[in-house]
């Protein structure tokens, strides 16, 4: 779950870490009110859940009070697209409003999993107020990282060593060493995948402040924290990622893919997408069903999938274990039923009345060609599509 700026700010503050002071707006008079009480020079920033405001106009600096209400104006209501927004644009109905400082260098911090390491890491950089990824093809060298072992944390002799590699004087070492040990915490207790502050500032070349702020917080752990799940915003997903998420379907949706996937498992869905790439397709979504999908959320996800309208061809490979074929096969016809488009499907069915399911689907009015596997299915999808 990501949560927005404002939100991430109140978080960073009840851990102490200095941010500027701010206010958040949902009109342009209150923009105009908020700067009169804040200070004579301001940062108007649309509050949105993707990266890269800053290119796309989503931040802006101004200096009069009729300043900030004509950007209030300009930004709320209408919509979004960064480069960090994968082709979607996204509502802005928030403000955030804050003083400006008077910053003299912009690092960039965020504590992260290392899957490969399989441990949280703290990433340094000088490079600050830039997209980390474009820090690390132009400038691999001024990346640190920091890995932490899990069962013992943050070592103070490693954060020490870690701050002194940029030799910015012992007094912003120490404000620096405890901003990441406050920002582990956050990291830590709230059971986040990612806490990122880009940038955190010198400001005046004698304290750090965080600039940003971005949290975003494990899903799987929000039954631990039942008390941020009020600050989830559903205007910040499209409608079909939210459908997906309200009928606990993990979707997620892939610009410029005409092949619709629907699998049981994590893994199965990956090698579904792989397959379609090998067919010189591309997958236009990520769809794992689960495990133990009743027939209800088979219809829900065929729905899903048909609402796509990049989606030139369903693939469908499920395993029968727990799932069993033949409910997911009439949870197909349920879904076709309602949405009455033949969209042309490859189907790969293997275990649990696999066979049942075939005889189902067969039945149908549904335009479905079988595949014994995977390969035979990359074979069907080009022989179908003309590639």
């Amino acid at each position: 779950m990501q949560l927005h700026e404002y939100q991430a700010k109140d978080i960073f503050k009840k851990f102490e870490i200095v941010v500027p002071e701010g206010r958040v707006a949902v009109s342009s008079v209150e923009c105009k009110e908020y700067f009169e009480l804040l200070a004579k020079k301001c940062v108007i920033k649309a509050q949105i859940h993707a990266g890269g405001r800053g290119k796309a106009g989503g931040i802006k600096l101004v200096t009069s009070p009729q300043e900030a209400e004509d950007a209030g104006s300009q930004m709320l209501g209408s919509n979004l697209n960064t480069f960090q927004s994968a082709g979607g644009e996204f509502p802005i109905n928030k403000i955030y409003i804050e003083e400006a400082l008077n910053v003299t260098n912009e690092l960039y911090l965020a504590i992260t999993m290392d899957f490969e390491m399989k441990c949280p890491v703290v990433i340094l950089s000088t490079e600050g107020g830039m997209n980390i990824e474009e820090v690390a093809e132009k400038f691999p060298k001024k990346i640190i990282k920091l890995f932490v072992d899990p069962l013992i944390g943050l070592s103070p002799y490693k954060v020490r060593k870690l701050c002194s590699m940029l030799n910015m004087g012992k007094k912003l070492d120490e404000q620096l060493s405890s901003t990441i040990f406050k920002a582990y915490s956050i990291f830590d207790s709230l059971d986040c995948s990612l806490v990122e502050i880009n940038p955190l500032a010198v400001v005046e070349k004698e304290s750090i402040v965080a600039l940003d702020a971005k949290i975003t917080i494990e899903d799987d752990s929000m039954f631990r924290h039942k008390d941020l799940a009020k600050l989830f915003d559903e205007s910040q997903m499209n409608e079909t990622e939210l459908n997906a998420l309200k009928n606990d379907l993990s979707y997620i949706k892939l610009f410029e893919g005409q092949i619709g996937c629907m699998v049981n498992g994590a893994g199965l869905a990956m090698a579904t997408m792989d397959i379609t790439m090998k067919a010189g397709m591309a997958p236009a979504n990520f769809l794992d069903v689960g495990g133990s999908a009743s027939e209800d959320k088979i219809k829900e996800a065929y729905r899903i999938i048909c609402s796509d309208k990049d989606v030139r061809l369903i693939l469908v490979n499920l395993f029968g274990g727990i799932l069993r074929c033949d409910v997911a096969a009439k949870g197909i016809v349920d879904g076709h039923k309602e949405t009455r488009k033949k969209t042309p499907m490859i189907v790969v069915l293997r275990g649990t009345n696999s066979d049942e399911a075939k005889t189902i689907l067969q039945n149908s009015d549904l335009d479905i060609t079988f595949a014994r596997d995977l390969p035979d299915a990359a074979n069907k999808i080009q022989q179908k599509l003309g590639n």
